[in-house]
């Protein structure tokens, strides 16, 4: 018998029970169709990350103060005050590698205007922040060096901010808004830029003077942070250590004492986030692939099943003529096909999936070929492997006992 002729009688066997069929490809359908989200979601995961760490800048530099630690347990680091703007000054004079340098303050309050309130969150910052965080001014002017030096009331607020403090088309600039008690003068709009990586909104914000929310606001002498962008992406590194080697010389650090700083890098946000979005990729479709082995152990249970319902027609096919090996693998294409086809079915379905996904959650739609094709060598594998022992069962049957079954 003709391997066309085995998958032809494989086909109007599997018609014969098309209710059966479709109920046994659902845990192929099911496996598959997760195995495809979970990776393209893992894929559209990664690039959401790297495209909102390369809007924050990809050369961006943050100092943080290190966290206390007190009988091995971490204690945070709001206690600590080891930033002073003498660091800041002397990033600028010694740093070879570094672009430019901002300090920061931040300060949280609820911002008022007449009637309307939101609760918010003031960053300070130098001149220089905005170009470090990649922020744009949409209309208006940045605050200057002389309102740092006198610690002006001036503000640039993003979009987040207008939309709730101001009614639609009202233009903000030149207004005065409240944060907690103390009035602040919106000079500057900021471009929007939506949600970073974090899920956090990038528009949520209002950036002050450092000097202004050090001094007016907080009433405190240290630093939160310093940011600072390297030259260029090449030498960020470079720029890391450097600064390093520049604070320990400015904290007076003896060569056996630890930082009372932290020195991050994008790159090394980008190493971590992606690093922990690859760990919960790689368990949801850990989780996946169980079911796939589900549907593989329905798939074998459905041909005993089918071996069992069809034994005297496997002892007439070997009396007229059919050998073992025709009865193998007529079971075994049989088996291939439903596999195959839920395969296909659940392909598409994890495509279509991973796309309603991505437009809930705002994310970039990313198809992984690799995954797709892996996908369906998988699912034939499956059939081939769970169907083998059935094929096999049937392939032995003595052709006079077939017959006698009833």
């Amino acid at each position: 018998m003709n391997f066309s002729n085995l998958i032809k009688i494989a086909y109007t066997a599997l018609l014969r029970n098309t209710t059966r069929a479709l109920l046994t490809m659902l845990g192929i359908i099911i496996g598959i169709a997760s195995v495809i989200a979970m990776v393209n979601m893992g894929q559209s995961s990664q690039a959401q990350i790297e495209e909102n760490i390369s809007s924050m800048g990809t050369n961006l530099i943050m100092v943080m103060r290190a966290h206390q630690r007190g009988g091995g347990v971490n204690l945070g680091n709001s206690n600590s005050q080891s930033l002073k703007l003498a660091d800041v000054e002397a990033i600028k004079a010694q740093a070879k590698y570094v672009d430019a340098v901002s300090p920061s303050v931040n300060a949280s309050g609820q911002l008022v205007n007449g009637s309307k309130n939101w609760p918010g969150s003031m960053q300070g910052g130098s001149v220089e922040y905005l170009a470090i965080k990649k922020y744009e001014i949409a209309y208006g002017t940045n605050f200057t060096e002389q309102d740092i030096a006198s610690y002006a009331k001036v503000c640039l607020i993003g979009k987040t901010i207008v939309d709730n403090l101001f009614e639609e088309g009202e233009n903000p600039i030149g207004k005065e808004i409240r944060f907690g008690k103390i009035p602040m003068k919106i000079i500057g709009v900021l471009e929007e830029k939506g949600q970073n990586s974090m899920g956090q909104d990038q528009d949520d914000i209002l950036i002050a003077p450092y000097s202004t929310v050090q001094k007016r606001i907080l009433a405190q002498n240290h630093l939160n942070m310093i940011y600072a962008s390297a030259k260029n992406e090449d030498v960020c590194q470079l720029a890391t250590e450097e600064i390093e080697k520049i604070l320990r010389t400015t904290h007076e650090l003896s060569p056996e004492a630890s930082n009372d700083f932290e020195v991050r890098t994008q790159a090394e946000m980008l190493e971590m986030m992606s690093s922990v979005v690859g760990t919960i990729t790689s368990l949801l479709t850990a989780t996946a692939i169980i079911s796939l082995i589900v549907g593989g152990i329905g798939i074998m249970n459905i041909m005993y099943v089918t071996v069992t319902e069809r034994t005297k027609e496997i002892g007439l096919r070997m009396a007229i003529g059919a050998k073992a090996r025709d009865v193998l693998w007529q079971f075994l294409i049989e088996s291939a096909m439903l596999s195959v086809v839920g395969g296909i079915i659940g392909i598409i379905v994890g495509i279509i999936a991973s796309y309603v996904i991505a437009q809930v959650m705002v994310s970039p739609f990313v198809i992984s070929v690799g995954a797709v094709f892996m996908a369906f060598f998988v699912s034939a594998f499956i059939g081939i492997f769970f169907g083998w022992l059935p094929a096999k069962k049937a392939a032995k049957l003595d052709p006079i006992t077939a017959l006698r079954y009833e």
